[in-house]
């Protein structure tokens, strides 16, 4: 018994320092964020701004621009990385993020409808793009249930071919688009934090904010969960509540987040994994993993700003980070499966 409880302090001891060391990471990032740009100003310039006073030169860049670009990045980030974290969980499967299976295709889809055929723009555009999103979510765990039997598997095979289909769908709206309006909303598919507006900024945390603190709650089970469905129930598991919960709630989540900066590649991907290896094994990387994916966004927004001649997308470089991984997990994957 001494060596468990030992066991468990060193668990949580770590834990504790990997989202410490997350939460300094992000305010370091946060902060260059705000001070570096086309000018830089001095943190203690942007600090007086953010008290709310006025600073000819600094104020309109700080509050107009920069704030909410990093607002943006850091409650999407944490969005992403937590809806990530709770697909791969709830499917055993690292492949399983919303980005791969299909629901950040369906809120990309209709937000690009909505925006390119009925002109539609602002909060109602996040609105009905989160809808469609869990929507789509429905639909391919509809088509994953045959004759009452689901499969994850089925599941993350039905996601990426409805996945194809949407994008297929988003190809043909780009077609037909007039061609002003296709470079904003091509801009905004690669996943780009420079469209994001402060008025987006309240929702987004506060979505994000419900939605995490139910996730939370449900921590002690996500630990239960990779220890297989049939572990779970003899524990007294309600799967059937808990699984919905979770799905609901990442969908929400991924949806959301999509809809107001876009699709940020391979941070739902990423997050995940790159938290449970830190974190280790034993305690729930939920929170770990939405820090990660925070970490994830505001860097490679940084990176894509000043690293290049031209700003890319941040999506552009989230991208570049997930397709080696995608490959290094498939090719793990397939030397399990033939030893």
């Amino acid at each position: 018994m001494t060596e468990l409880n030992a066991g468990y302090k060193k668990r949580t001891l770590r834990w504790r320092l990997v989202v410490l060391v997350l939460l300094s990471i992000t305010l370091i990032l946060s902060a260059c964020e705000l001070c570096f740009g086309s000018v830089s100003y001095p943190i203690k310039d942007v600090i007086r701004v953010l008290l709310g006073e006025t600073i000819d030169g600094v104020s309109y860049a700080v509050e107009n621009v920069r704030l909410p670009r990093m607002m943006g990045a850091v409650f999407s980030g944490f969005a992403f990385g937590m809806a990530g974290y709770v697909f791969q969980t709830l499917l055993h499967n690292p492949l399983a993020s919303p980005d791969v299976i299909g629901i950040s295709a369906g809120t990309s889809t209709a937000a690009v409808f909505l925006i390119l055929v009925l002109g539609l723009r602002g909060s109602i555009v996040s609105l009905l793009a989160m809808i469609f999103g869990i929507a789509t979510a429905l639909i391919i765990y509809k088509l994953s249930v045959i004759k009452g039997h689901f499969t994850y598997g089925r599941m993350i095979l039905i996601g990426i071919g409805i996945s194809a289909l949407l994008r297929a769908v988003t190809s043909y709206l780009l077609a037909k688009a007039a061609e002003y309006d296709v470079g904003t909303t091509m801009q905004w598919l690669s996943g780009s934090l420079n469209g994001v507006q402060m008025e987006d900024v309240p929702a987004l945390v506060l979505v994000v904010g419900i939605i995490t603190i139910a996730l939370v709650s449900l921590t002690r089970h996500m630990e239960i969960i990779p220890l297989g469905d049939n572990f779970a129930v003899s524990l007294g598991l309600n799967t059937r509540i808990t699984y919905s919960v979770m799905i609901i709630g990442a969908v929400i989540l991924v949806s959301f987040a999509t809809s107001v900066t876009g699709p940020i590649a391979s941070v739902a991907f990423l997050s995940g994994p790159i938290a449970a290896s830190l974190a280790g094994k034993g305690k729930s990387s939920l929170i770990p993993a939405g820090l990660v994916g925070t970490v994830l966004t505001l860097g490679a927004d940084l990176v894509a700003f000043h690293a290049f001649l031209v700003h890319y997308p941040v999506g552009v470089i989230t991208g570049l980070l997930g397709a080696p991984y995608m490959l290094y997990l498939l090719i793990r994957m397939n030397r399990r499966g033939v030893n």
